[in-house]
């Protein structure tokens, strides 16, 4: 087992389902900071959105941070995966 708080050279990863609101007017802007972000839709309502967006941690907090003005209504994440680069296990 590695201790990845320690800074070691690797590749992190994290899966979030983000609820926003799907009306008014900044519907637009939503979509457009979703596509920005990569960020997939599942499950659009007419009411809400959810996206599901993978990348590391911080790609995660700064979409969750752009989408609190905008309708946030709830944030589930997996937490990190993380694995060493090069050939050689760790």
């Amino acid at each position: 087992m590695v201790d990845w708080t320690i800074d070691k050279p690797g590749v992190e990863r994290e899966m979030a389902l983000i609820k926003v609101a799907g009306t008014g007017e900044k519907r637009v802007e939503r979509w457009r900071m979703a596509d920005a972000f990569r960020a997939r839709p599942s499950t659009p309502r007419t009411t809400s959105f959810v996206f599901e967006i993978t990348g590391a941690p911080s790609k995660l907090d700064s979409f969750i941070d752009l989408m609190r003005p905008l309708g946030l209504v709830e944030v589930s994440r997996t937490g990190v995966a993380a694995i060493s680069r090069g050939p050689e296990a760790m």
